[in-house]
This record gives C-alpha cells, sequence and structure tokens, in this order.
C-alpha cells in the first residue's frame, strides 16, 4: 500500500515542483545573461583589473550608464548564480575587506575560457546569434511537417543555414569566427595531448575545414604532415593565405582530394544518413589502404560515449536537439557503426579524449 501524503506534503511536493518548472522556464535568461557578458566584455573587465572587480569597476569599463548599476547587479547575480562568475569572499581576520561592502567579482573556470589566447567568446556569441534562437520559437509548428525539407532553419528564415552563410557576410563571419575559435581550442588539446592520432602519415586534407584553424594545428605541430582544406568556393576566397597550408575550393558530396588521412571535425553530425555515407565513401576512395596508412579521423559527439558525469551527458543531448535546426543529427556508436558499414569501412575505433566530443579512427 502507498503512504498516505498528508496535505502539507503534498503542497510542499506541488511547490517544489512549481519551482522546477520555473527554473526550466527561467533557462533562457541564463543564456541571455551570459550572451550580454559577452556582448559588453564583462570577462574583459574583471580581467582587467587582475581577475577581481568591484561593480563599480565593471560597469566603468564596460561603459554602462551609472543608472544601470543597480540592473548590472541583478545580473551578475544570475551569472554568479549560473557558474559563470564568482563573489570573492573577504580573507578571515582581513577587517579594511569586511568593511568594505562592495562585493568583488571574480573569474571562475567557465568565464576564463572567454579570455586570452584560445577563448571560446566567438563560438558562443555564434551559438547565442539571434538567427540561431529564432528557429526553436518555431520548433513546434515545424514538427508538424514531414521530414525533409524545409529545415528548422529555413522554415524560420526562408532560406537554409548555408544559403544564409553564403548570402550573408556579416553572418558568414560570425559562423567561421565561432568555428575557428572552437578549432583553436580543440586542437590546441588534440595535437598536445592526442598526437599519435597524425602520426604515421604524410597528408591530411580538412574536409569543410573554413579558414583552416585546425589544419594548421595540426600543420604546426607536425610539420612532416602536408596539410590542406577542402571547403567550398565561397569560403576558399576568403580564407587566409601564406599559413602553409593548401585551400582547394570543391564539394565533398562530389569528390574529396587524395591523401593519407581525411579529417571531418563537426561536420558529420549536420547531415543525414545517406549525406554522410556519401561523404564517407568519398573519403574511402581519397585514402589508400589501412596497411598504407590510410584512415579517416572524426572528431564528433557519440551520444554515451566519454565522461559519464551528467553535465557532459546534458551537453550531448542538448546538442542533439540543438542540430535539428539544420535536420541535423548526433549518432550513438551504433548508429555511427551502421554508417561506417554502409560506406565500405572495415573497422572503426572511438577514442572517447575530448569532453563530450570523441576522436574516431575509421579505417578501410
Amino acid at each position: 500500500m502507498a503512504p498516505i501524503q498528508s496535505n502539507g506534503q503534498h503542497a510542499t511536493s506541488s511547490l517544489d515542483a512549481l519551482s522546477e518548472l520555473y527554473g526550466n522556464t527561467f533557462s533562457v535568461i541564463k543564456s541571455m545573461a551570459l550572451k550580454a557578458a559577452l556582448d559588453l566584455g564583462i570577462a574583459d573587465a574583471i580581467h582587467h583589473h587582475g581577475g577581481a572587480a568591484t561593480m563599480a569597476q565593471i560597469a566603468t569599463r564596460v561603459k554602462l550608464h551609472p543608472s544601470k548599476i543597480p540592473c548590472l547587479r541583478r545580473l551578475m547575480r544570475v551569472l554568479t548564480l549560473s557558474g559563470i562568475f564568482a563573489v570573492q569572499k573577504p580573507a578571515p581576520g582581513d577587517a579594511a575587506a569586511e568593511a568594505d561592502e562592495a562585493p568583488m567579482y571574480t573569474l571562475t573556470p567557465v568565464s576564463r575560457l572567454l579570455i586570452g589566447a584560445g577563448n571560446q567568446r566567438h563560438m558562443m556569441s555564434m551559438l547565442l546569434h539571434p538567427c540561431f534562437i529564432a528557429p526553436f520559437f518555431r520548433i513546434s509548428d515545424w514538427l508538424q511537417l514531414e521530414l525533409p525539407e524545409p529545415c528548422m532553419f529555413k522554415h524560420t528564415h526562408g532560406q537554409s543555414f548555408w544559403e544564409m552563410t553564403n548570402e550573408d557576410a556579416a553572418f558568414n563571419t560570425v559562423v567561421n569566427d565561432g568555428m575557428a575559435s572552437d578549432s583553436a581550442f580543440m586542437m590546441d588539446i588534440l595535437v598536445r595531448e592526442h598526437g599519435e592520432v597524425f602520426q604515421g602519415i604524410s597528408s591530411l586534407v580538412d574536409v569543410a575545414g573554413g579558414n583552416g584553424a585546425a589544419a594548421r594545428a595540426i600543420a604546426k605541430a607536425f610539420p612532416e604532415v602536408k596539410c590542406s582544406v577542402m571547403d567550398l568556393a565561397h569560403v576558399v576566397a576568403d580564407a587566409p593565405r601564406g599559413t602553409g597550408v593548401e585551400f582547394i575550393a570543391g564539394d565533398m558530396f562530389d569528390s574529396i582530394p587524395a591523401a593519407n588521412a581525411v579529417f571531418l571535425k563537426w561536420i558529420m553530425h549536420d547531415w543525414s544518413d545517406n549525406d554522410c555515407v556519401k561523404i564517407l565513401r568519398n573519403c574511402k576512395k581519397a585514402i589508400p589502404s589501412r596497411d598504407a596508412g590510410g584512415k579517416v579521423i572524426i572528431m564528433d559527439i557519440v551520444v554515451g560515449v566519454g565522461p559519464s558525469d551528467q553535465k557532459n551527458r546534458d551537453v550531448q543531448i542538448l546538442f542533439d536537439a540543438l542540430i535539428m535546426f539544420v535536420n541535423g543529427v548526433e549518432r550513438d556508436e551504433q548508429e555511427w557503426k551502421k554508417l561506417f558499414v554502409e560506406a565500405g569501412f572495415s573497422s572503426y575505433k572511438i577514442m572517447p579524449v575530448m569532453g563530450f566530443r570523441s576522436i574516431i579512427e575509421v579505417y578501410p
């Protein structure tokens, strides 16, 4: 028999559930608070003051109107709640600091990712761009339409994500800057901590590699590897020159330049299973046999693989929901295996070494 719940217990349970419901509803405010911090440069302002700053110092640095300082205080409460910043407590016995009522805001490991070399400011700004957010306001009516077209992005904006990057120079810059910042951060870890992935190969082509940030990192760490980037013509036209990386205009659905290894960083999750098989078959044509060192290197999410903590699992699930905006999908191991087999590959190896993402080596 189930225990009888008193009216008081029932009310408490209902009120707790109500708080959780509000918490989920207000999650968007955390995102918008982070966007405001990025736009204003609050992390840079705190860093400018040695890693700890008062509200007045932050307000002055970001050129806030004095009348809005109380509003900034409320914004900072949200940002400390979500772990972006922290409030510094006075050291025990520091009477002067205890007498000063102005709190000192400090950087956390999270906000340190928004400053300095390899920072993730551009990546977060891209993900919080209105063009990325708007499609999710229409997810309910989009779900009533038959797949595959239009994708959620096109349903909202009247053109696909790829069409917008091709036609809107400002948006294209936002996307390229975002992906380049991610590449700089992730590739630094990959070549420094897991460089064995690139050892023993003489050439590599980074497919859909944008401005070549990933390829440049590989070429710098392994100068013996001839690195090239293949991307669409409008991307290659704006690519930096004199970097030691060759840029090739092309379409991965048509063909891929020959190389020892093909690198696919965060590409496959954008595409349907059929499209992924097409890409992989072209990769297989571009590389030599496994005995000759041929392989495809994929950096992407493998759902359910990687650190087992809730934070990383949550990010994998949320990315899977996000990527619906281009009709993409994050895949678990069995879904990846199905693609590899259908494309004619003999085996693969998953290395869960990149946080919520993994490295997958696929062999012909």
